[in-house]
């Protein structure tokens, strides 16, 4: 069996590339940006979470006290560009969830080169976190201002 063939399928069946905001003093322009990878199951079928733990190296499982389940989850800048991006680009998602996935590695490229950290840069990834699942946010784009 092809393991990275079969994650990159559960991903893109319980998997998602999220890229949240929230308002921070000690950020420049006044919030935090956290992009994350992230996938939920069953505490009886966690065994498919700590494949992706051990796969990608980094991240952590964890109780998600919000739904009652067991979540995989990594955040780290570095370890998105540098193991979970790549996993996917070599292993490509074949739902519309590859379009989320796109903006999230392009985001989280422009945060590894610190583009975030100029007005510009700010900007478009405020843009293309609005895109990303839907557009859900807690806080809408409008709100998310330098």
């Amino acid at each position: 069996m092809d393991i990275d063939s079969y994650l990159t399928g559960y991903a893109d069946g319980e998997g998602c590339f999220c890229v949240s905001f929230n308002r921070s003093r000690r950020h420049r322009f006044g919030w935090e940006i956290r992009p994350s990878f992230s996938i939920s199951q069953n505490g009886d079928r966690a065994e498919v979470l700590r494949l992706f733990h051990t796969r990608f190296g980094c991240g952590a499982i964890r109780p998600d006290r919000s739904d009652r389940t067991v979540k995989y989850e990594t955040r780290c800048i570095n370890d998105l560009v540098e193991r979970v991006i790549p996993h996917f680009e070599q292993h490509p998602l074949l739902s519309g969830k590859r379009e989320d996935f796109q903006r999230f590695a392009r985001i989280c490229r422009m945060m590894y080169a610190r583009d975030h950290l100029r007005p510009e840069g700010f900007q478009v990834i405020v843009r293309l976190a609005a895109q990303v699942n839907g557009g859900k946010r807690k806080y809408p784009r409008e709100t998310i201002k330098l």
